[in-house]
């Protein structure tokens, strides 16, 4: 099911709403694809995929925030207070796309739904951007600049993985065959119109995340 963004009222919690006009451009059908299909992920079966259509930054940031939401324990009816988060059971999302397809303004939407007021940037340089709230850890990948693959097992990043930390990876396929698979897999693609965030659940946790994200 093809949904649509398009917009972002000024309030505590982003709201969603539906444009007729653009909802019957962009609409496309629910795929459930089998387990056996081929992915990016080599480990991970496609369970499930959906896709969202947005129409600017502020779209995106609202998806963000909502995706941030699909992955707490307990809905929140505003956004935790800062340096707060919320209880998680974890998960790795990793997010693609070319340059500017908007993966650091999807974290910074998610960011916002833990409470983080602070600026986002993508640690293109550093490799990762570790938020340690009081309820939760979110990490923030970009693997962007690694030559080759192995390198990603000297970043000495392994315990970030753990559960129930939350890692959001972008070109995780830089790290392919060594950073770990995703739960959920977003990829971002623009069009003359906006962007288009499909979203594939590779895991049982990322079914659950894809369901609360959806549902």
């Amino acid at each position: 099911e093809m949904s649509m963004v398009t917009g972002v009222q000024t309030c505590a919690l982003p709201i969603f709403y539906r444009s007729a006009e653009v909802e019957q451009r962009a609409m496309t059908t629910l795929s459930s694809v089998s387990s056996n299909q081929a992915s990016p992920d080599a480990s991970a079966a496609l369970l499930e995929t959906r896709s969202v259509f947005l129409d600017d930054e502020a779209a995106t940031i609202a998806f963000g925030y909502k995706l941030a939401q699909s992955t707490q324990r307990r809905t929140h009816a505003t956004a935790p207070a800062a340096g707060l988060g919320a209880e998680t059971a974890g998960g790795i999302i990793h997010l693609q796309g070319d340059l500017g397809a908007g993966k650091t303004t999807l974290t910074r939407g998610f960011l916002r739904g833990y409470g983080h007021e602070g600026a986002v940037k993508s640690p293109t340089y550093t490799l990762v951007e570790p938020y340690e709230l009081a309820h939760c850890n979110i990490y923030h990948f970009d693997l962007y600049r690694l030559s080759d693959p192995e390198e990603f097992e000297y970043l000495g990043t392994d315990q970030y993985f753990e559960s129930p930390n939350l890692c959001l990876v972008e070109w995780a396929e830089h790290g392919a065959g060594w950073a770990p698979s995703a739960d959920l897999r977003i990829e971002l693609s623009e069009t003359d119109a906006g962007r288009t965030a499909r979203c594939s659940a590779l895991s049982q946790r990322g079914s659950e995340m894809l369901s609360a994200l959806f549902g």
